[in-house]
């Protein structure tokens, strides 16, 4: 079974003044690929926020284009990558120095062939390379007296309950890698004969290079710009309803982009402020979801927006 092909899409003209996130981090990625390559394993990058299968708008992890190969027993195999991943779940968490809402996975993925010992192996010699020991690791207690031997008294090691991992239909237990009171990257070992390792490069970038993290504002421009590149436009559903939604947010804060979808919004906006206000007093028992669905209206953000 082959691996699917890549399309890598590239926002030279979408960069911000300081350089977005995912460029900054360009370094690091190449040292990880040719880290990989040295070792023997084929290497992917992927620069492209679409996901690979219907269960998410956008690519989320790394692991997400090579589920088959968990699930199928016949496979056997390991391979690396770096992918552009966004996850909106963190989108109220931006701007708190270790939340960047897009960023990009470091992979390694084996399929019945490494063991955990050698991801352990594999990683912590990865990370001497970058000059960068953890403070600690976790294991789940589950796993603990089987793993900690593996670790051979290199790193602290920590018990944590909520060392597991699913993504609903591939599941495992995992060990957990933190510097600085920060999660650095994991190991799962899904399906226990598996692996998949994640590990966020910006926040490796922060760490080793000092890079200072984005405020809110600029990860938001930075998530925009990477879901443009990717191939989106603004709409009223799934990925077009999230560029909107982060376009929107962009100027609530009071923020700009050099655009023409954010200027498209603003002035869209502006209508829909005053529909909002030409209406409201003829229909003020109508719900939140009658305005949306009707109107298009988001009623909770336009108060919110009467209040500022």
């Amino acid at each position: 079974m082959p691996f699917p092909s890549d399309k890598t899409i590239c926002c030279e003209g979408t960069r911000t003044a300081k350089e977005v996130a995912y460029v900054i981090a360009g370094r690091l990625i190449q040292q990880y690929q040719q880290f990989c390559l040295s070792k023997g394993i084929d290497f992917t990058r992927i620069e492209s926020v679409q996901p690979h299968d219907n269960t998410t708008l956008f690519c989320s992890a790394g692991m997400q284009r090579y589920k088959p190969f968990f699930s199928d027993p016949s496979y056997i195999g390991t391979v690396a990558n770096s992918q552009a991943c966004l996850r909106m779940g963190d989108l109220e968490e931006i701007g708190d120095g270790t939340h960047f809402l897009h960023f990009t996975m470091l992979g390694l993925f084996s399929f019945r062939e490494m063991a955990v010992g050698d991801a352990i192996d594999f990683w912590l010699e990865f990370l001497e390379t970058l000059g960068l020991v953890p403070d600690h690791v976790t294991i789940h207690p589950d796993r603990l007296e089987d793993w900690t031997p593996l670790y051979r008294d290199r790193i602290r090691i920590v018990p944590d309950e909520e060392c597991t991992w699913s993504d609903g239909n591939v599941s495992g237990y995992c060990t957990e890698f933190y510097k600085d009171g920060i999660e650095i990257g994991n190991i799962v070992n899904p399906l226990g004969t598996c692996i998949d390792v994640g590990f966020g490069a910006e926040r490796l970038d922060m760490i080793v290079n000092g890079t200072l993290p984005d405020d809110a504002l600029a990860t938001l421009r930075d998530t925009v710009s990477r879901i443009v590149a990717s191939g989106y436009r603004p709409g009223s559903k799934e990925q077009g309803y999230v560029l909107r939604k982060l376009l929107r947010r962009v100027h609530v804060i009071g923020g700009t982009l050099d655009h023409p979808y954010f200027a498209q919004e603003v002035e869209r906006q502006m209508r829909l402020r005053s529909r909002y206000r030409r209406l409201r007093d003829r229909h003020p028992d109508m719900s939140p979801e009658w305005w949306f669905d009707t109107h298009g209206i988001d009623v909770a953000e336009m108060r919110e927006r009467d209040v500022e």
